[in-house]
């Protein structure tokens, strides 16, 4: 770098900028795979912990009849939260109390029967001290977490899931880094265990997730499905011209087609339009259609439907009833089912 003769900082050309950008790049992303493999061995050596007394953690949240409560203080308090949380997503009941506030009232959160589940990675934290007594004058079961098998959490504990001692990933190897990512681990594995012991399916995680594009996969069919006067639908003797303007108000991209008894024999969709431009005003709906449209039951939900879509790369079902299985009721489509698509797909 060359300095003005004014003594300031002079710029440096762009060639001289464009070499140290791209230095410190180089140097950003080596940091980043180290830091990555860092946590990847630190996980190893987790999972070379894993022994009999990680199943009898699992074995105690199971036996527990009330609630599995996760707590700690600091960086391992925002990683109990979150474990709380995965516990309550996979059907073990669970709650998350924070250490701090325990001491002063919060304490009270914790019940009879419950299972408390404390993570600290020194396991001397002070603060935690005031809700493991709580626990233990109750009667609740005390798990501790911690890489020091000679801490007062650990010595106090029931039972006690020993982390491996290993480096943290900042450069004092001081702030919670490596050390989280094995809590995090560790209660996920908890969790998991614990959801699988209980024979829990996936319909019933699913149903723990009543929001968002899980939620929707859960909701019957017939709660989403076009209907009424939604739904396109011609008979077999209407002429295409017509059959187009009810595709273009309808805005479904197809349309359902009835014989005489209102009963479906057929679909024609936008592409069935595209690829036969040059007749497509001649003739009628019964020309044109494909004879085999496919339908679903009203009682299915939005998972049954997004699995037939799929096996028949189709984008369209028809709605019905068990008990008249040609009469439409309606119609569901990828397009309202689907998962969005990922951001900047």
């Amino acid at each position: 770098m060359t300095y003005a003769v004014a003594g300031g900082p002079a710029k440096p050309d762009e060639r001289s900028a464009g070499s140290n950008k791209t230095m410190n790049g180089d140097r950003h992303q080596d940091i980043g795979r180290e830091v990555i493999a860092l946590e990847s061995d630190a996980l190893v050596k987790l999972s070379e912990f894993i022994n009999g007394s990680f199943s009898a953690v699992v074995e105690a949240i199971i036996a527990c009849r009330q609630r599995v409560i996760v707590s700690g203080i600091g960086k391992s308090g925002h990683v109990a939260r979150k474990i709380a949380a995965t516990f309550a997503a996979t059907g073990t009941p669970a709650q998350f109390v924070h250490a701090g506030e325990a001491a002063h009232g919060d304490a009270g959160m914790v019940m009879p029967g419950d299972l408390l589940l404390v993570f600290s990675n020194s396991g001397g934290t002070v603060e935690l001290q005031p809700l493991c007594l709580h626990a233990k004058r109750i009667g609740c079961t005390l798990v501790g977490v911690s890489r020091n098998a000679t801490s007062l959490l650990m010595r106090t504990a029931d039972l006690g899931l020993l982390l491996p001692a290993v480096e943290e990933a900042c450069t004092a190897s001081l702030a919670p880094t490596t050390s989280t990512t094995m809590m995090i681990a560790l209660g996920d594995a908890l969790a998991v265990a614990a959801m699988r012991a209980r024979g829990l399916s996936g319909q019933d995680i699913r149903a723990l997730h009543p929001g968002g594009f899980i939620g929707l996969q859960l909701r019957g069919v017939q709660d989403v499905m076009h209907a009424g006067d939604r739904l396109p639908l011609v008979t077999m003797d209407t002429p295409m011209r017509s059959v187009l303007l009810t595709m273009t108000e309808k805005r479904l991209g197809m349309t359902g087609v009835l014989d005489g008894d209102g009963l479906l024999v057929g679909i024609i969709t936008d592409g069935d339009l595209r690829r036969n431009a040059e007749d497509i005003f001649a003739g009628t709906a019964a020309g044109m259609m494909n004879p085999a449209p496919k339908t679903i039951l009203r009682t299915a939900v939005v998972e049954e439907a997004l699995e037939m879509m799929k096996t028949h790369r189709i984008t369209t079902l028809f709605v019905v009833d068990e008990a008249q299985p040609r009469r439409p009721l309606g119609a569901v489509q990828i397009y309202d089912i689907a998962a969005p698509p990922p951001a900047g797909a």
